[in-house]
C-alpha cells in the first residue's frame, strides 16, 4: 500500500485532523500526567474512604467513653471501678485474687487415667 492510498483512507482523514490529535493529547494528558489525573483521584477516594471509616470508628468510640465518664462521676462506681480494674483497696483491707484456670485438664493424656 502507497502512502496516498493510505491517506485516502476516511479513518486516516479522520485520526490526522489536528483537533482530533490535540484532544486525544489533551485527554490522555488530564487522564495520567496531570496533577489533578484521574488516577490521583481514585488514590485520594480511596484515602477519603478509609478516613471516613476511621471517623466512624473514633466516633463510636468517643461516645462510649462518654458513658464511660459519665459513669464514673458517681462515687460507688468510680469507687467499683478502681478495685475491679486497679485492685485498690482501702486501709486495713487485705484483698485476695483468684484466678481461674482456663480448662480443667490442659494435658488430653491425663483425662484417661
Amino acid at each position: 500500500m502507497t502512502w496516498k492510498n493510505f491517506r485516502k483512507k476516511r479513518w486516516f482523514s479522520i485520526v490526522s485532523n489536528i483537533y482530533v490529535l490535540v484532544l486525544t493529547i489533551f485527554t490522555v494528558w488530564m487522564l495520567f500526567f496531570d496533577t489533578n489525573s484521574l488516577l490521583i483521584h481514585r488514590e485520594l477516594r480511596k484515602e477519603i474512604n478509609k478516613l471516613e471509616k476511621q471517623q466512624e470508628f473514633l466516633k463510636e468510640e468517643i461516645s462510649r467513653d462518654r458513658a464511660i465518664i459519665e459513669k464514673l462521676s458517681d462515687p460507688k462506681e468510680l469507687e467499683k471501678f478502681a478495685r475491679e480494674q486497679y485492685y485498690l483497696k482501702r486501709k486495713n483491707e487485705e484483698i485476695y485474687l483468684i484466678e481461674y484456670e482456663d480448662s480443667i485438664n490442659p494435658d488430653p493424656d491425663e483425662e484417661h487415667h
